[in-house]
């Protein structure tokens, strides 16, 4: 069991709207929570480390792309219950717009595809309805800010 099912309090992840010429970076995830399911980019913070470093270093193990971070899309709670209805999974999870300045797009460790999707492709993906609304915050907040 990882130590990540059943913890003791919530752990804090980040994640990453990765917004590029106008598409966005999806990513298939290889472990648990949602294995083989589409979503974004992200993991969870280390001891230490802020959370813009977080997702900096989450995008470029995830992706291969280096991205400047840029301001939160969206903060939001995934809690998973067991069929006891027990907590198997508690995150905060803190989601960056962020866009790529550099590095190439590619499956990293804890995923096993990556790809680049336009806005009126997402459906193919059987993306969560959180994932999709954190995707349109996305979209809508790139247009109006510049990520550094």
């Amino acid at each position: 069991m990882s130590p990540r099912e059943y913890p003791e309090r919530p752990i804090v992840g980040v994640g990453g709207v990765i917004i590029d010429g106008g598409r966005v970076v999806l990513i298939r995830r290889r472990f648990e929570p949602l294995a083989g399911e589409w979503s974004l980019p992200g993991g969870t913070v280390e001891l230490g480390e802020t959370l813009v470093a977080g997702v900096a270093r989450e995008m470029r193990e995830e992706t291969g792309l280096d991205v400047a971070v840029g301001p939160v899309v969206e903060v939001f709670d995934r809690i998973m219950l067991d069929d006891e209805r027990k907590v198997r999974y508690h995150f905060v999870l803190v989601d960056y717009l962020c866009r790529p300045v550099g590095g190439t797009l590619q499956a990293g460790s804890d995923v096993d595809a990556a790809r680049l999707t336009l806005p009126e492709e997402l459906e193919q993906y059987a993306l969560t309805p959180k994932a999709l609304s954190v995707i349109h915050r996305g979209f809508s907040l790139s247009g109006a800010v510049n990520v550094e």
